[in-house]
């Protein structure tokens, strides 16, 4: 089979993550500019490699003091690192797939191996052909650079290490 290139479709795909704050509850933000591809040789995208880029400046967590908190060097350091990437390979191994690859946030480079739950191949009502994926996993953020820490009077950790990163994502094949 030939290989097949496939691109996100922004329309139809949304990339968040959540994080602990103050051990309590979790808040929710999104990338809201992002773009991405894969190169597949197969209908269920096994061995496929993957390409993603997601704009630090179009962090989102719908309250703006946070938002430019994040994008400062306390956190993302967007002035000096405008996105963060990715780029690996799909693994299926049985039903179940994993994406597998290395992860660069704040120019640190860590590989990560993510859930992928594939969706399947459909053709929309204007002969487009797609596939869909909805991917999570968890990082550690300070892994990546992202140090910043504060602890309440009481003791509680202001926002923790450990965030999820949940990706739904609709690619179009070429």
């Amino acid at each position: 089979m030939s290989t097949a290139k496939w691109i996100i479709d922004p329309t139809h795909s949304e990339v968040s993550f959540k994080v602990k704050h103050l051990v309590i509850s979790t808040v929710t933000g999104y990338f809201r500019s992002f773009e991405g591809s894969a190169e597949s040789t197969s209908d269920d995208f096994d061995g496929a490699s993957v390409n993603f880029s997601a704009a630090i400046d179009s962090i989102d967590t719908n309250q703006s003091d946070r938002d430019n908190h994040l994008k400062s060097a306390d956190f993302f350091d967007a002035a000096n690192h405008p996105n963060l990437t990715f780029s690996g390979k799909v693994v299926k191994n049985g039903g179940d797939y994993k994406l597998v690859g290395d992860l660069t946030i704040r120019g640190n480079k860590k590989e990560v191996t993510l859930d992928v739950d594939f969706g399947g191949v459909a053709v929309d009502p204007y002969g487009q052909t797609k596939a869909g994926f909805e991917i999570e996993g968890k990082i550690s953020r300070k892994e990546f650079g992202l140090t910043w820490s504060a602890v309440t009077e009481a003791g509680n950790v202001v926002v923790s290490d450990q965030v999820r990163l949940i990706l739904n994502v609709q690619v179009v094949k070429q």
